[in-house]
């Protein structure tokens, strides 16, 4: 039994770790792609995906999941925003506070870029059923969270 669990986690392992083998592989493509460095490109993904979920990112936050002092990811910002991809807005009540949208000059470019895999992904889900889907959601969370405690613990 003990034997079957490795087995089957080093081959989810496995496939995860394919996955974001791809993952980065796409970023870097669209990086290229736009003619921007991977990091920009890798920022504009995070901005882009935060937004299509409806938890658009503040700055701090997007420094957060790119790895980037605040003053790179103002220099970054700035990039970004100065070729249309990125716009900053004021929302909350409080002023401070910055939300991070699309520009206008990325949603045709992004579509474009990523509609095949969109597709290919919408038709894979849809030869599931739903239940399956929702089992898998709810491992990728546990499995998330586990990297997240263990994270945590190594500071």
């Amino acid at each position: 039994m003990e034997d079957d669990v490795v087995a089957r986690s080093t081959s989810l392992l496995d496939g995860l770790r394919g996955f974001g083998a791809n993952y980065t592989e796409f970023t870097r493509r669209f990086a290229n792609w736009l003619g921007l460095h991977p990091t920009d490109a890798a920022a504009l993904v995070e901005i882009l995906y935060a937004e299509d979920t409806g938890s658009p990112l503040s700055p701090a936050l997007l420094g957060e999941r790119i790895a980037l002092t605040s003053g790179a990811t103002t220099n970054l910002l700035n990039r970004l925003e100065s070729l249309g991809y990125v716009v900053r807005t004021r929302e909350s009540t409080d002023r401070r506070k910055v939300t991070l949208r699309s520009g206008a000059d990325i949603q045709g470019p992004a579509r474009e870029f990523f509609g095949p895999f969109s597709a290919g992904l919408a038709a894979l889900v849809a030869e599931y059923p739903a239940e399956e889907i929702e089992r898998f959601e709810n491992f990728l969370r546990h499995l998330r969270s586990t990297m997240d405690k263990v994270l945590e613990e190594q500071g």
